[in-house]
């Protein structure tokens, strides 16, 4: 993700439409591969290695769709087996319209490749603002990650990760924004323990200090998931947060969130749905919650093109407000 904050249990949907943050983009989290089931999982009965602590949402979250308005180009491009670019043009009468540039370099070695693991990715906005990662798969078991984030010419995050997964159980720490001379620092420790074949139990440590304050947020948290739903659930001192996720069956999907922060004092419940037609090459996912907020997202695959076309609109029935978006993804 984009800065250690968005690693602790905060809400699911900081970005929902109308809000005053910048729409998210790929960049705010993890890829693909580095929550993926490591190759070591067992396959003979015993405990399984529970994942990664930023993925205990995802199945749900997936199924959410994400904010869209305006018009976006995407345009990937694939130079080869190691090397990915793509270029992206946002248009939007909401937000600043700008343009990214972003490229990947793969690793060479053949599990890296067969998880189509970056080790290396940039990212460019035509603001001057940077994002640089750096992935490394030290061992088997041992993955390493930097983050460096500049917001135009002012750096804003530097941070680094380290991940090691037992046989039955993932535990990571975090360095972000140490600064000697300020005498800042935030550290976060997560851990996940495998209790059962469905049974997840872990927690995270949030650790801030600086020179006007210093203090601790201490999240617990379960999943417990079966061939065809996974429940999780964070809590602590800032809130808690709760999803649901269900396959109905091949075709529909479905996802429940509940969300509560201490420090705004709010509440949201989330419904959200997603519905694939193979026949039709389109995905639609659409989604409710308890601030009025409707909105769905369609994904028509262009076939015989190498072009996916995406239409979404969000409507906020408290604030009267309407956003309504075109995309249109290349490559």
């Amino acid at each position: 993700m984009g800065s250690v904050l968005a690693l602790s249990s905060g809400p699911g949907h900081q970005n929902w439409p109308f809000s005053t943050d910048p729409p998210p983009s790929r960049w705010d989290a993890h890829p693909a591969h580095w929550d993926s089931p490591p190759r070591w999982e067992r396959r003979d009965g015993r405990l399984p290695n529970p994942g990664s602590f930023h993925s205990l949402h995802r199945s749900c979250k997936d199924v959410f769709p994400q904010q869209i308005e305006g018009v976006k180009m995407i345009i990937n491009k694939t130079l080869s087996s190691f090397f990915k670019v793509s270029h992206t043009l946002h248009l939007s009468a909401v937000s600043p319209s700008y343009y990214r540039f972003h490229v990947e370099h793969l690793q060479s070695d053949d599990y890296s490749k067969d998880k189509d693991a970056p080790a290396l990715i940039g990212e460019m906005d035509s603001s001057g603002s940077l994002n640089a990662h750096a992935l490394l798969h030290l061992s088997e078991r041992v993955r390493a990650r930097t983050v460096f984030q500049t917001q135009q010419s002012q750096f804003v995050t530097w941070q680094f990760e380290t991940e090691y997964r037992g046989n039955d159980f993932t535990a990571a720490v975090t360095v972000a924004n140490p600064d000697v001379l300020r005498e800042s620092v935030i550290l976060v420790a997560h851990f996940l323990q495998s209790v059962s074949s469905g049974l997840v139990l872990g927690g995270e440590l949030v650790y801030h200090r600086g020179r006007a304050e210093e203090g601790g947020i201490l999240t617990l948290a379960g999943q417990y998931s079966r061939p065809n739903w996974v429940a999780t659930l964070n809590a602590g001192k800032g809130g808690a947060h709760a999803s649901y996720y269900h396959r109905a069956n091949k075709q529909i999907q479905v996802g429940v969130e509940f969300e509560a922060s201490t420090r705004t004092q709010e509440t949201t419940t989330s419904f959200g749905y997603q519905m694939e037609l193979p026949e039709a090459n389109m995905v639609f996912r659409g989604m409710i919650n308890s601030r009025c907020i409707i909105g769905g997202v369609l994904e028509k695959r262009l076939t015989p093109l190498p072009a996916t076309l995406i239409m979404g609109a969000f409507v906020n029935h408290r604030g009267d407000k309407l956003q309504v978006g075109l995309g249109v993804n290349v490559g």
